[in-house]
């Protein structure tokens, strides 16, 4: 039996779905999100997934002069594997949502690929005291909000990805989101062999089930043909983001945590660094038998160019 690649660990930092209202140890500023990359690396993430908020009040932005503040701080602090989001957040365009692609020109950067609902509502009803006003606004505005990601927004962004050579991580909500990159890929947008992750439990795509992730990952399997792909999970929310990694690793794929995705590291209990989550997927990992990927395995697995040849 060939032996299995060595676990990717990614760690999504902040994400711009979770409101600092919902827990008081969400990284804002980019020195935070610098401490916490390196935290995270400590803690066995090859990879973390970046987005940027302003530091006075927590809410989105795709501000460039925060992003450079924030990736070359990351950088500088370890050799962890820097993928920038350009989902970006609530009422970006296209056009805002790529500019940290030909700016900084990274190693990899996220590319969901279908149009969807995106919904965070329910949450308002839980919350008992918003810290600032855009928090209950943005909640309740996703009852009304479609993410939207067109073909002709798929090559903004993948023109500018294919140019930079950035190396798109592809997200799936669902089997939709596998058709796209098929279309993608033989319309010449994408390129093989893929890294593709399973995004599970947003409201408004699929569920977190194992079941979900297997019969995603046997549709790609099917539209791309096994080899041509690599892949991972993300569990949104507490305890899928540790079932569906568990799932994933014995699978043989990789696993995305953070604050991003769930704020909990046991139920009821925030975590307080987003190394707490990490190290608990090691611990899972290590249970399972399975190797971890330091920062330099990620990017001969995945094909990246490189922490040197970016622009940062």
């Amino acid at each position: 039996m060939a032996s299995r690649p060595k676990t990717i660990i990614t760690c999504a930092l902040t994400g711009s779905a979770v409101a600092p209202c919902q827990t008081p140890y969400l990284p804002i500023t980019p020195d935070q999100l610098a401490d916490e990359a390196y935290r995270a690396y400590k803690a066995g993430a090859a990879v973390v997934h970046v987005h940027v908020r302003k530091p006075e009040d927590g809410s989105s932005t795709a501000d460039l002069k925060i992003w450079k503040e924030t990736l070359t701080k990351i950088k500088e602090k370890c050799n962890v594997v820097i993928c920038p989001t350009t989902g970006g957040g609530f009422g970006m365009t296209a056009e805002q949502r790529i500019a940290v692609v030909p700016e900084f020109e990274p190693e990899m950067c996220s590319l969901d690929v279908e149009s969807m609902n995106f919904a965070v509502f329910p949450l308002v009803e839980r919350i008992k005291e918003f810290k600032y006003p855009w928090e209950k606004f943005v909640m309740e505005a996703s009852k009304d909000y479609v993410f939207k990601n067109t073909f002709a927004d798929l090559e903004v962004f993948t023109t500018a990805m294919k140019k930079h050579n950035v190396k798109p991580e592809v997200e799936a909500y669902g089997t939709n989101g596998i058709a796209n990159a098929g279309f993608l890929i033989r319309a010449g947008q994408l390129s093989l062999p893929m890294h593709i992750q399973y995004v599970l439990g947003v409201l408004g795509g699929s569920m977190a089930t194992p079941y979900e992730l297997m019969h995603l990952q046997t549709e790609t399997q099917r539209f791309l043909g096994a080899g041509n792909f690599t892949w991972s999970v993300i569990g949104v929310g507490y305890p899928a983001e540790f079932h569906l990694g568990a799932v994933a690793m014995a699978m043989g794929g990789h696993v995305r945590v953070g604050m991003e995705d769930n704020i909990y590291v046991k139920r009821n209990v925030l975590a307080k660094s987003n190394a707490e989550l990490v190290e608990k997927i090691v611990k899972i990992a290590e249970l399972l038998e399975r190797e971890i990927a330091t920062p330099d395995d990620a990017r001969q697995q995945l094909g990246l160019k490189g922490g040197d040849k970016v622009k940062f």
